[in-house]
């Protein structure tokens, strides 16, 4: 019998009872993926099968003792091949793993592989020149959206229960919304990354997880999290958070700001299937409210564009001043680079600014509401074999990344935002919905995805 789709807490129960063994778990997991992997292309640089059923028969106690996971290839693995979706790192081997990583493995899952992802994680849509394009599960045809790519469609492929990702510019929640999945970005510093470089401006990015439920999302979640290396990082002492899930606000306030007045061009049919899963929050007990913008998307934007770059800069000027190198970089790279070769103390000064006036508006409309919600992505999953939207309801876009903007507002303050499945426009698309709280309240949003994800089960309810 196949062990797709089943839940980490099941399968921790039939190994730990021995229905089935580790070696049962690994064998029925490769097989999928031999099945249905080659058209998908979630799961990259797959390690050697008698390798990987030798490991399992050694397991290590932990939570996730047995369990195979795929590790996002713009995190470093151990002795198995982080490209980082590059080909200047096609053959890159770390000698040791990310700190996230380390404690993955060390709670005894089995690391079989990585999860497919955009050149550097940039761009929202997972296709490199290194392994080519993660298909959507639901149609082939269009892009199971990215970074996290690799990481969703295997999740919605039943390959494992959960996946790490990661989220700068919306990408442990755009995939999830495109692949009818779980992704949760959590506060910043609650998953901190490793102790190198710069730790006091650069703080946009989080490492975070996915699962097709909230219970093995928070699970995965808990073993991730550690303290904040950070010099003056938050520090956060409210987990684990396993076994909270069924306490919450029991009647929340929830701020709808749709399409921040007009402000995010949409394609039809997204702000509609969110305002039904508005709807089945309201059915639970919810008040939902739909509110003005309370700055101008406009600053926001500015705000992130620069200082994304200028974050991005420490990266990439290296690759970028090497001739050879240069000239292996996606467009978006050099894009990237080149904005913050523009930058000057002034405009630095003015986007922290205008994130400091959107912290002090977003933290007054908590002292109202206790969650806020946004579309998870502007746009359906799209075709492919694109390199990103241009426009849309005939709207140029006027960057690479524009088309994605309503995951920027979450992403430049560092706020906790929970991807819920909320169903499929005619053609048989998924889009998602961000349940968005104020910083530190990542367990009062995974509650209440939790109870969502029992009134609506949309992971079970249409598989691929």
């Amino acid at each position: 019998m196949s062990l797709a789709f089943a839940p980490l807490s099941d399968l921790r129960n039939k190994i730990d009872s021995g229905e089935i063994s580790a070696v049962d778990l690994m064998n029925d997991t490769l097989d999928r993926i031999d099945a249905t992997n080659p058209t998908i292309n979630a799961v990259v640089s797959l390690r050697n099968r008698d390798d990987l059923l030798a490991e399992a028969a050694k397991p290590i106690a932990g939570p996730l003792s047995g369990i195979p996971i795929a590790i996002k290839d713009l995190s470093d693995t151990a002795n198995l091949k982080t490209t980082y979706g590059s080909p200047i790192l096609a053959n890159n081997i770390p000698n040791n793993d990310a700190s996230f990583v380390a404690r993955i493995r060390a709670v005894g899952a089995i690391i079989i592989g990585k999860t497919n992802t955009p050149e550097f994680g940039l761009g929202s849509h997972t296709y490199n020149p290194v392994f080519g394009a993660t298909k959507n599960p639901f149609d082939t045809s269009k892009t199971a959206g990215g970074s996290s790519g690799g990481a969703a469609a295997a999740l919605a492929m039943g390959y494992f229960p959960v996946a790490d990702g990661s989220d700068m510019m919306g990408s442990l929640r755009n995939p999830a919304g495109y692949c009818n999945v779980y992704g949760f970005r959590p506060s910043f510093g609650r998953v901190p990354g490793d102790d190198v470089g710069d730790q006091y401006l650069h703080s946009l990015a989080t490492s975070g997880p996915m699962a097709r439920n909230i219970a093995d999302l928070t699970s995965l979640l808990d073993i991730m999290s550690a303290p904040s290396i950070g010099p003056f990082h938050p520090q956060f002492s409210d987990g684990p958070f396993s076994g909270q899930l069924d306490a919450g606000i029991a009647n929340p306030r929830i701020g709808w700001l749709g399409d921040w007045g007009g402000a995010y061009q949409c394609q039809p049919g997204v702000l509609d299937l969110c305002e039904t899963g508005l709807k089945t929050l309201e059915s639970l007990g919810a008040k939902i409210d739909p509110i003005a913008p309370p700055v101008s998307s406009n600053s926001i934007w500015q705000s992130w564009i620069d200082l994304r770059s200028f974050q991005l800069l420490a990266n990439f000027k290296p690759l970028y001043d090497n001739p050879d190198h240069r000239k292996k970089l996606k467009p978006a790279v050099i894009w990237e680079v080149e904005n913050a070769l523009s930058l000057n103390a002034s405009k630095i000064h003015a986007a922290s600014e205008a994130r400091t006036n959107w912290y002090r508006a977003a933290m007054e409309l908590f002292e109202t509401y206790d969650f806020l919600a946004l579309p998870t992505a502007q746009m359906f999953p799209f075709d492919v074999d694109i390199d990103f939207l241009t426009k849309i309801n005939n709207q140029p876009m006027d960057t690479y990344h524009r088309w994605m903007e309503c995951v920027v507002p979450v992403s430049l303050l560092g706020l906790p935002a929970l991807n819920v499945p909320c169903g499929f426009d005619e053609l048989g698309r998924p889009m998602g919905m961000q349940i968005i709280a104020k910083p530190g309240a990542d367990l009062a949003a995974l509650q209440l995805g939790h109870r969502y994800h029992q009134a609506t089960d949309w992971p079970n309810k249409r598989r691929p």
